[in-house]
């Protein structure tokens, strides 16, 4: 993402997309029978977490080779078990932990694993009641480190973190297929996370894939172009999220910005009764696809390419208020090194947002970066709120719909952060100007 100087500039969601295979590839399909023996890996200090990192490792143990990929047995210093994991030496995460049972996973795990993932979606938060799209398989909150599985209709869309994982895609999806009854997958590998696996990770589709389905959430129509879609195509954490904004909308306006394909927008306009809705993103084939779905919904939207940042800079200029403005951008935060440049750009953000939003009007701002926690979120838009000169109140702060479970052991599962706030009246003049250290 570039910085001109007027602010940052926010890309689309998520990192540049590979493109989809254009003919069938072979499926990778390492099998899901343990090969026995396993090696072993020893670490330096059992812990919870399913991470262990590199320098945890004490080392490869006894006389067999543990290949990048492999199934291993896990002990500790003294020899003693712990349980089962994917080993992966070329990545700074060495290990993913994947069982601490006394036997070794196989095929009746990974079918256990897929009908516990199920039974939460279908049977307890009676998912399928609401939408036909949402996440069976949410990594370490469903206790299979590396893997992303969202179903849309009949596509099982894949999103892998794990050489391991990757090496038995094939195999998996053909457990979650029989428990679901899907009949298509298409699986894709972000290339920041390829190049730190160290493997090539080439998307892969089932014969016959569709190019596009229809899902419906919340009676709101929804068309996923895979080919076009960031991540696994839709955004099914923010599932919630957008059926309460409705509830806020009536006879308003509402500004959608960083609309992504406009999810929120829709929900505004078609479930809350907006007086007018308008949608802004930077990347064109999200806002192609916003205005198709308006149109599957019969509907108009007021569409807008631009830049999030430069929009509403100038809105400001111009006057403009709204009564409910919404800012869902991209995770500003990938990685470590760039916590604080992210910071600064939600900082600019959310000022910018403030000043639109008419006295006592709802400002929805949200935050996917996990490096970001949620009392730094806050201390940001305590901060923005000084910067903007108005006076905020916190009414609540929601993360991802529960088909989103978080390992307790796994915190950082907890990515996606909603702060609803509601915007008073302009102050007359700074209440204290915002600290150097804030963002």
């Amino acid at each position: 993402m570039s910085r001109p100087p007027s602010g940052p500039r926010p890309g689309p969601k998520g990192r540049p997309r590979p493109p989809e295979p254009t003919t069938a590839a072979p499926v990778p399909d390492r099998s899901l029978e343990p090969e026995m023996p396993l090696p072993t890996v020893a670490i330096r200090s059992p812990g919870n977490h399913p991470f262990i990192f590199r320098k945890m490792i004490d080392g490869v143990k006894g006389p067999l080779v543990a290949r990048p990929g492999d199934l291993v047995q896990v002990v500790d210093r003294d020899g003693l078990p712990i349980g089962y994991g994917l080993w992966n030496p070329r990545s700074q995460i060495s290990l993913r932990m994947l069982s601490r049972e006394p036997q070794a996973p196989g095929p009746d795990f990974w079918a256990r694993k897929a009908d516990e993932a199920a039974r939460l979606r279908v049977d307890l938060l009676e998912i399928e009641e609401q939408s036909n799209a949402y996440r069976v398989i949410h990594a370490e909150g469903d206790g299979l480190s590396g893997l992303i599985v969202d179903r849309f209709d009949d596509v099982l869309s894949v999103e892998v973190f794990s050489l391991g994982m990757y090496q038995r895609i094939g195999p998996i999806l053909d457990v979650l297929a029989r428990r679901l009854g899907t009949k298509h997958f298409r699986v894709r590998v972000d290339e920041r996370v390829a190049m730190q696996e160290d493997f090539a990770g080439r998307p892969v589709a089932s014969p016959g894939l569709p190019p596009r389905v229809t899902i419906a959430e919340h009676g709101v129509r929804y068309r996923i172009h895979f080919a076009e879609s960031h991540k696994t195509g839709f955004f099914c954490d923010q599932r919630d999220n957008r059926r309460e904004l409705a509830k806020f909308c009536k006879g308003r306006s509402v500004l959608d910005a960083c609309c992504y394909t406009g999810g929120f927008g829709l929900n505004a306009l078609i479930r809350g009764r907006a007086k007018d809705v308008t949608c802004v993103d930077l990347d064109e084939k999200a806002i192609a696809l916003a205005k198709e779905n308006a149109n599957a919904n019969n509907v108009r939207l007021d569409l807008i390419h631009a830049d999030a940042f430069g929009y509403m800079r100038q809105m400001g200029l111009n006057g403009r208020e709204y009564g409910v403005v919404v800012l869902d951008p991209p995770k500003l935060i990938p990685d470590r090194e760039e916590v604080s440049a992210g910071k600064r750009k939600y900082f600019d953000l959310n000022v910018l947002g403030m000043g639109l939003v008419e006295p006592g009007g709802l400002l929805v701002t949200c935050s996917c970066s996990g490096l970001l926690d949620p009392a730094e979120f806050q201390a940001l838009l305590k901060a923005a709120s000084r910067k903007a000169n108005r006076s905020v109140q916190l009414l609540a702060m929601t993360g991802a719909s529960a088909d989103h479970p978080v390992a307790l052991d796994a915190p950082e599962g907890a990515y996606l952060k909603a702060a609803w706030l509601r915007v008073g009246e302009r102050l007359p003049e700074p209440i204290a100007p915002p600290s150097p250290d804030e963002p």
